[in-house]
């Protein structure tokens, strides 16, 4: 089957997937440029419409810019009604529909039971989880830790940036980070709208983790992931 893909700054695939569940609950928003493969990471306690409102800034901070589109799977916190007015026509949470005016770009959803249309960020939440959180997960207990979210969120930015955008990706043959700068010429520019509600993406905690192979994440992550294999 052929993949569909798209050209540089035309579409950004959005998600969240479950990470841990119970009191202490943990999931991933995750955004996935569709011509780069680039991908944005903010673990969350929550799915409700303020943190796919925090995840979409924060990804249009990361990226530097806004794409035409962003595609979405059918979240009951978006997505408040489909197709009520007529197909193709979705009744959307009033504050989506803000954040569309003022970053200029469309909202498209995944047909129901087919999230595969967003198969690129689909595909990258399995990735994070063999790659990210399995050896992360290994090296706290090492070091008689726990997975807290903002040492995910301090972690995550260094292995996106060290390991993730730096494989050759399986579809198209070229490392994420090489193509970024097509994708990041054709972004719309974030609109001063945006600029008041800045999400704070170089939000650091300032406790690092006091596990010195952490330091060396591509090659940590590597050996670990032989390990646990």
């Amino acid at each position: 089957m052929a993949r569909f893909e798209t050209p540089p700054g035309q579409q950004m695939q959005a998600d969240f997937t479950l990470v841990r569940r119970g009191r202490d609950r943990l999931l991933a928003f995750v955004a996935t440029l569709g011509y780069s493969r680039s991908t944005f990471v903010r673990f969350m306690r929550r799915e409700d419409f303020a943190a796919w409102h925090e995840g979409l800034l924060a990804a249009f901070e990361h990226f530097g810019g806004v794409p035409e589109q962003v595609l979405l799977d059918n979240a009951k916190t978006v997505v408040l009604e489909r197709d009520v007015y007529g197909e193709g026509l979705h009744r959307w949470h009033p504050g989506m529909l803000d954040l569309t005016e003022a970053g200029g770009f469309q909202l498209r959803l995944c047909r129901p039971y087919r999230a595969r249309t967003k198969g690129k960020v689909e595909r990258f939440n399995g990735y994070l989880k063999g790659s990210f959180l399995v050896p992360l997960k290994a090296s706290l207990k090492a070091g008689r830790l726990t997975l807290d979210l903002d040492t995910a969120n301090r972690e995550v930015l260094r292995w996106l940036e060290e390991v993730a955008d730096r494989r050759v990706h399986a579809t198209t043959g070229v490392e994420p980070y090489r193509r970024l700068p097509e994708d990041r010429a054709h972004l719309q520019p974030l609109p001063r709208g945006l600029d008041a509600e800045r999400v704070l993406t170089e939000r650091r905690p300032r406790t690092a983790l006091p596990i010195e192979s952490l330091q060396h994440p591509l090659s940590v992550y590597q050996s670990l992931l032989e390990v646990a294999a």
